[in-house]
């Protein structure tokens, strides 16, 4: 694996371009694990349902005219179907439960809640999906994971509020169950050849939802454009761009090519970005216990993806371009 162009073998003879997993990975990793503030910055000064609209109607919208424009296939009725029912779960239910959550949950803390996914995910997908048991190695990194959270949890700073931090809290549970849901659902569904179109479905869709309970909740009575401030413009911007366009075509992607309990990996190493990021840019606490907890969350993510390559889960129809 010297080389950076090879291309990971699987069984049915093809290949997949590492450096194209490993710059997806980075993306999920790093990107990521930076919306938690950006988001928090976005909602200062703008509705939640209502920058969340904005954020994936443009980004499914930019999406998908330019999938059209180099000769991608519309999706069919039941591609739309398929992209409007995973895009509830995981745009509604998983990113809506976070921006929601983010007006009273810090963002570190949200982070570290969302680090559950992985266990949904291997077990969601034991049960109802692949049938595939986790292997002892995958459980090992889970374990330390969920140490490595643990350990995060208890740093300086994270967890502080009252009822409405609780509330705010389960709600980001429920929604972290939601993506689980989402990702092992868009697997097995009939979903457009291209990754990247079915993620501009998921969004448009989600986005529509947004737009539609911005309205019911009533959040943009007394709101004006005049008063969003130029941070949190510059925050929907990266969310847009970064979070969305670019960050969740990548995990989408990734769901084609590697299982399940390695794309779920995300979901501890975020939690190490936030962290940093709240440290370096809103002065947030960075402890030695935070430190090391960040140390046990990179070594799960090591022992998770350090299967054999056959693990590999790749068909030759998976294999499109983003």
């Amino acid at each position: 694996m010297a080389d950076s162009t090879q291309t990971v073998s699987v069984g049915d003879g093809g290949g997949v371009r590492l450096t194209a997993v490993i710059l997806a990975f980075a993306a999920i990793y790093v990107i990521w694990g930076s919306t938690y503030l950006a988001i928090r910055f976005a909602i200062e000064t703008m509705p939640p349902f209502g920058m969340a609209a904005v954020r994936f109607l443009v980004a499914g919208a930019l999406m998908y005219v330019w999938l059209r424009a180099r000769g991608g296939l519309a999706p069919t009725l039941v591609q739309w179907r398929s992209g409007a029912i995973s895009g509830t779960l995981l745009v509604v239910g998983g990113n809506g439960a976070v921006v929601v959550a983010e007006q009273w949950v810090p963002s570190g803390l949200v982070a570290l809640i969302v680090a559950t996914v992985p266990m949904w995910m291997v077990l969601l997908d034991a049960q109802y999906g692949s049938g595939n048991r986790p292997s002892g190695r995958a459980l090992i990194g889970l374990m330390l994971g969920f140490l490595g959270v643990g350990v995060l949890a208890g740093s300086p700073g994270v967890g502080a509020g009252g009822r409405q931090e609780f509330l705010g809290a389960s709600l980001v549970l429920v929604g972290s169950i939601c993506w689980a849901i989402g990702s092992l659902v868009s697997r097995y569904m009939e979903n457009p050849p291209r990754p990247a179109m079915l993620v501009s479905t998921q969004m448009l869709s989600g986005g529509a939802i947004f737009t539609l309970l911005s309205l019911a909740s009533g959040e943009l009575a007394g709101f004006s454009l005049l008063d969003v401030s130029p941070r949190s413009w510059w925050a929907l911007l990266y969310l847009i761009i970064a979070g969305a366009i670019v960050g969740y075509a990548a995990y989408v992607w990734l769901l084609t090519v590697v299982l399940p309990s390695r794309v779920a990996t995300y979901a501890y190493v975020n939690p190490v970005v936030a962290l940093f990021l709240g440290w370096a840019l809103a002065g947030e606490p960075l402890t030695p216990r935070s430190m090391l907890a960040a140390a046990i969350i990179l070594a799960s993510v090591v022992v998770i993806t350090a299967d054999p390559v056959q693990d590999l889960r790749v068909k030759p129809s998976d294999r499109a371009d983003v």
